[in-house]
């Protein structure tokens, strides 16, 4: 007989952390205890339920059918429990508590260090963390509950995937640059560059695999019918821009990551037809956001509306 009341939400929440992560070590991993831990708070749930709720698989464990409709369960009552936190702090009016955000780069510099800055200073009691993260890193966390919200991009033409439960917000519209040396033939004016005139030119760009690497094999094939010669990767747009600058290498980058001037390099408009953009997203759980989230969600658009009069020609979306 399965004994409601007995049970634990914090068990609960391992299970369900199983369910989406597949191994102890990677539940482990993510809520900071040992394997050995794991297993023993899943050893008392399995108790508790009455019914076994793991099976051997391989060196590994898997959930029976039994532990997989307790894992749903668990995930509902989890939502629930943050749901009624939230209200329960909206009510009091009391603004404190911790939001955690993951954001890529050039988004952690520019929106989440700044709102940080503000909120310690208009909102002592709200503890703000921040983790810098791609969005294959950050998503499965923001679904766990690991993180509040998600400062994302996509460019035109690679959309991101739209797992449902998320609420997706453009924060920004921003076209992207060709970046080049200042003693770049092309630099020599203050002319728009078309993509194809740099076929013959070594590339700089993200890691394989991320939208930015793809965006730029897919504008230099389109736009210039050739395939870019990336020899040198980074996720840091300043290790990117240091590349640019030290080795002659040309790169295509979001208006965001240009906004310090830098003599040594020439940004310029792309020339061909229609404009390689990017969207700045925010990616939050789709339920009403507490007081502390809230804050934090206002400081992110303010600051996202300061950075959109510094980038010259973008606008919020909707103005």
């Amino acid at each position: 007989m399965i004994c409601m009341n007995s049970w634990d939400l914090r068990r609960l929440r391992i299970l369900h952390e199983l369910e989406q992560r597949v191994t102890l070590a990677a539940v482990a991993t993510a809520l900071g205890y040992s394997p050995s831990a794991i297993s023993q708070q899943l050893a008392v749930l399995e108790k508790e339920a009455g019914v076994p709720l793991l099976e051997k698989a391989g060196r590994g464990v898997r959930l029976t059918d039994a532990g997989r409709l307790l894992a749903h369960h668990a995930g509902v009552l989890i939502a629930a429990t943050e749901a009624a936190q939230a209200d329960l702090d909206s009510l009091s009016g009391d603004v404190r508590g911790t939001v955690r955000a993951g954001g890529l780069q050039s988004a952690t510099r520019r929106v989440l260090i700044p709102v940080l800055a503000d909120i310690q200073v208009e909102r002592p009691a709200v503890r703000f963390e921040i983790s810098e993260l791609e969005l294959e890193q950050a998503l499965p966390e923001l679904k766990l509950g690991s993180l509040d919200l998600v400062i994302s991009d996509e460019y035109s033409g690679h959309p991101r995937p739209r797992p449902p439960g998320l609420r997706h917000e453009v924060l920004m519209d921003e076209t992207l640059k060709i970046v080049l040396p200042a003693e770049h033939p092309l630099a020599a004016d203050d002319q728009p560059v078309s993509i194809a005139a740099l076929r013959d030119e070594v590339w700089v760009a993200s890691a394989s695999g991320t939208g930015h690497h793809e965006l730029v094999v897919a504008a230099c094939r389109s736009r210039g019918g050739f395939d870019p010669d990336v020899r040198h990767r980074s996720n840091d747009a300043d290790v990117q821009l240091a590349l640019i600058r030290s080795t002659g290498a040309v790169g295509l980058l979001p208006a965001l990551t240009l906004l310090a001037n830098n003599p040594a390099l020439a940004v310029r408009e792309v020339i061909d037809s229609p404009l390689v953009t990017r969207q700045l997203l925010m990616l939050t759980r789709d339920r009403p956001p507490g007081p502390a989230l809230d804050a934090v969600l206002t400081a992110v658009r303010r600051q996202v509306g300061r950075l959109a009069h510094q980038v010259h020609g973008q606008v919020l979306p909707g103005q």
